[in-house]
């Protein structure tokens, strides 16, 4: 029996992604000091602030945002099958939450390769009309990994700060681990600093 159905998406990454990433933690360059969030990897650099966002429920943390030129980057990283690739389906589904939402959205091809520029409806300002807040969606099938990053602020319109942003996702190393996971399912993070529970 072979391992492809019709239904599996294609990997959807940069061709030059073992080499300039985002990196699995086989490929990544070893002599770096890198902040260690388990599921991810970051690269510090100055002006870059790190956020753990957590659930209240549950106090698992389920993103990583990063403040860094005026810009915002929030990443997570998910388990993914072997064989095919996630973003495929997540471009629809985030395509889909926008519009519910009463956003516009429309996808374009990016540097990291089709990514969708998306405008969310945010609650009223302190002049009481609403706003409306541009968000880049951007996401990377790796070898059993897929990283999805949300880009806010200057990286939505300035070129300059979009590609030192790109290279901020991109230096990002996702770690996997042995343990089976169901695709679709966030890799776990932790806090820097902290025991693995890989």
């Amino acid at each position: 029996m072979s391992d492809a159905t019709p239904s599996e998406a294609p990997k959807i990454a940069p061709e030059d992604r073992a080499d300039k990433g985002p990196f699995d933690e086989s490929e990544a360059p070893a002599v770096r000091p890198y902040i260690d969030l388990g599921g991810i990897k970051v690269l510090p650099r100055e002006g870059l602030n790190l956020r753990l966002e957590v659930e209240e429920q549950t106090k698992r943390i389920v993103a990583v945002g990063l403040d860094y030129m005026n810009s915002t980057l929030q990443v997570q990283p998910f388990a993914a099958p072997r064989s095919s690739g996630l973003w495929d389906e997540t471009r629809d589904q985030i395509r889909a939450q926008v519009r519910q939402q009463g956003g516009r959205v429309e996808e374009r091809e990016g540097p990291l390769g089709p990514e969708l520029l998306a405008e969310v409806p945010v609650a009223a300002g302190t002049d009481g009309q609403p706003g409306k807040r541009l968000a880049r969606f951007v996401g990377v099938d790796g070898p059993r990994w897929f990283l999805r990053g949300v880009i806010g602020g200057a990286a939505t319109s300035d070129i300059e700060v979009a590609e030192k942003v790109e290279d901020l996702f991109r230096s990002i190393v996702v770690v996997r681990g042995g343990s089976p996971m169901p695709p679709r399912d966030l890799i776990p993070l932790k806090m820097p600093g902290t025991p693995g529970s890989a």
